[in-house]
């Protein structure tokens, strides 16, 4: 993680204004596709990421993961990862934190002060969802993804279909 990420990670976690921070650019290898497995989509570094053809065709996990934040996470952080009165922007939490901070986060949760986020590890609705909720912001985050609904999205495979269905039991 880069030791700007690490700064501002640790200022959210103490509840600090950031302002003054001067953010990164954000390289594009963190999101860059560098091979697939059944219909998902991973970083040289195994991470789970996005893929967005020329004509705004979404992955299905990017898709999924719009339904599924707006499903359980958009009721406190607001339309598409931008905030609300209630709790935080979070679009640009998977780029920020890393994944496995952030699978930390939505599974224990945090407390930040008067701010508190609860753990959701026994939710399947977000825990079954966690990787395409994931990439759904990631792509939020780096601002290759608009907001509102995508309009075109690949098929799910049948190994995304069947690893639904045994998590969901």
């Amino acid at each position: 993680m880069k030791t700007i990420h690490r700064i501002m990670a640790l200022c959210l976690a103490a509840g600090l204004p950031m302002a003054a921070l001067a953010e990164d650019p954000i390289d594009p290898k963190s999101y860059e596709v560098s091979y697939d497995e059944d219909g998902r989509y991973f970083t040289e570094d195994d991470v789970p990421t996005f893929k967005i053809a020329d004509d705004g065709t979404v992955d299905w996990l990017t898709f999924s993961g719009f339904r599924r934040y707006h499903a359980e996470c958009h009721v406190c952080h607001g339309p598409d990862g931008e905030g609300s009165t209630y709790a935080p922007a979070i679009k640009n939490s998977s780029v920020d934190l890393g994944y496995d901070e952030f699978v930390n986060v939505v599974v224990n949760g945090r407390n930040n002060g008067n701010s508190v986020m609860p753990g959701f590890g026994e939710n399947r609705n977000v825990m079954c969802y966690l990787d395409d909720i994931y990439v759904y912001l990631k792509a939020r985050g780096t601002d290759n993804l608009a907001r509102g609904r995508p309009a075109k999205k690949e098929a799910k495979s049948d190994v995304i279909r069947e690893d639904e269905d045994a998590c969901m039991g």
